[in-house]
């Protein structure tokens, strides 16, 4: 059965748990040996980009990069032509797309044949939240994903496609998750990535109050006010999560010996100060490192012998 990695949601415990593994297991090189990777952008990413060519040479593969501008997802061609071309060649097809109903219809216009992994979507970001939950079990478990449980997370500022695989691979881990964010901008029920759907793990919280979400907690995350695509929202949204920024101050409110993490690119003095991004409490470039290790650990998976 072809393996697709797709929302954090949809991959079973015993499948999440394989892949913290394989991204933090020796590996030999030849996972992908002689294989290619198409990595589909139409939109654009550093360490998106990077993290996946990088792991895809690592396991012996090559990859090949597809701008917005060569292939045009149903502008140039309809997104069911582009898949069925690209799984005449490839294996494997990772993607950064605006819609994230593109994935299902690849799925069904090529038979299921090539694996995707989504590399963000409005919907979800999962290879993102693999990385974060690498990042945190490094620093506070000696690597030991299993032994997060009982960890305190506070997201703030505006609640988007990473705070959905943020929380839902967080809740499913035993974490608890606080969301603070001004009411048009925080999570809402529903979706192929519901973190309000998680049962029996962490517990979460919405609060419009930044400083109550951050009270005593492990981990303060944020990320840019103004995704890609919302750029003439930008004047209005300064003022709405003025007060959700991330600042000495309220990281005081955190347990004393909290981390910042931020999965980059900071928009600095919007949603987070200099004098916080590159504290000591700051783990964002150990989250950009874990970026490639995630990678590995989804292409692994996919691969793995079933």
């Amino acid at each position: 059965m072809t393996r697709h990695f797709i929302t954090i949601a949809e991959v079973t415990d015993p499948d999440l748990e394989r892949i913290y593994q394989l991204a933090l297991d020796p590996f030999d090189d030849t996972t992908l040996a002689g294989q290619g990777v198409a990595l589909v952008f139409e939109r654009p990413s550093l360490r998106t980009r990077a993290a996946s060519s990088t792991a895809v040479s690592e396991l012996g593969g090559f990859a090949t990069f597809f701008s917005d501008d060569e292939i045009g997802l149903d502008t140039r061609e309809s997104a069911e032509d582009v898949g069925r071309t690209l799984a005449q060649m490839y294996a494997i097809c990772a993607a950064r797309i605006r819609h994230h109903g593109v994935f299902d219809r690849v799925r069904v216009a090529t038979g299921d044949r090539m694996s995707l992994i989504n590399l963000l979507s409005d919907v979800a970001h999962p290879t993102q939240a693999l990385a974060d939950v690498l990042t945190l079990a490094e620093h506070f478990t000696d690597g030991d994903v299993t032994a997060l449980r009982g960890l305190r997370v506070a997201y703030v500022g505006d609640a988007t496609n990473v705070t959905r695989s943020l929380a839902v691979a967080l809740l499913r881990l035993g974490v608890d998750v606080n969301v603070a964010a001004p009411a048009r901008y925080q999570l809402t029920r529903g979706g192929p990535e519901d973190p309000s759907n998680v049962s029996g793990g962490g517990a979460l919280r919405l609060t419009d109050s930044a400083v109550d979400a951050v009270r005593a907690v492990d981990a303060v995350y944020t990320d840019a006010w103004v995704s890609m695509g919302l750029e003439e929202e930008t004047a209005q949204r300064r003022r709405d999560l003025a007060e959700f920024r991330v600042t000495s101050e309220l990281m005081g409110h955190a347990d004393a010996s909290a981390v910042l993490l931020h999965c980059l690119p900071a928009h600095r003095g919007d949603e987070i100060t200099d004098e916080v991004l590159d504290s000591s409490a700051s783990l964002v470039w150990r989250q950009v490192y874990h970026r490639r290790s995630a990678m590995r650990g989804v292409l692994r998976w996919i691969k793995e012998e079933k």
